[in-house]
């Protein structure tokens, strides 16, 4: 199963997606896998690490820092993974001097899809960006552009697409798990 979390900064997406991906590992206790996409660059980053990490401590997840080739992720097995987030990696890729720059877009998705081969589920969190009405110069529309064509592809190819709403997750596509996470 392929499921896209979005939602805006600080609306329950993160847990939401961990406690997914924890659930869709129980039936066969399978390995669960955060494939973590932010590169620790400041004090301000180091603490949002740090809360997530705070957050899954007890999930026995497995992390896998991947900040750009994403299909080049070696993952041991058949689990679950959780990639949080792809507006990072989007980032990453665009920006960072390893990227894949203006080819962002196919390397993204080709690591999506390697990931699916790899993966017996898939959850991606990704962020609603696009909604406050700004007009941003041309580099951020640019990196507008190339998260919402990722998330547009990813919004297809899901079997499930949830927004988390206030802490409240709202399916757009898919049927709701099994429980209220």
């Amino acid at each position: 199963m392929f499921i896209l979390v979005t939602g805006g900064s600080g609306s329950g997406k993160s847990e939401y997606a961990e406690n997914r991906a924890v659930e869709l590992s129980r039936p066969e206790n399978q390995m669960l896998y955060y494939i973590a996409t932010m590169v620790p660059y400041d004090q301000e980053s180091h603490q949002r690490i740090a809360r997530h990490q705070a957050m899954r401590r007890d999930k026995h997840f497995v992390t896998r820092e991947q900040y750009t080739g994403l299909r080049q992720l070696c993952l041991p097995g058949n689990g679950v993974a959780l990639l949080e987030c792809m507006s990072n990696l989007a980032a990453n890729e665009i920006y960072r001097p390893e990227g894949a720059k203006e080819k962002a877009v196919e390397e993204i998705w080709a690591g999506i899809e390697a990931l699916l081969e790899k993966c017996r589920h898939l959850v991606v969190v990704t962020n609603e960006i696009f909604s406050d009405g700004i007009l941003y110069e041309e580099e951020t529309r640019r990196y507008q552009q190339v998260l919402g064509e990722i998330n547009s592809r990813m919004a297809r190819r899901a079997d499930q697409v949830v927004e988390v709403v206030y802490g409240i997750p709202v399916v757009h596509k898919g049927e709701q798990g099994e429980k209220q996470l």
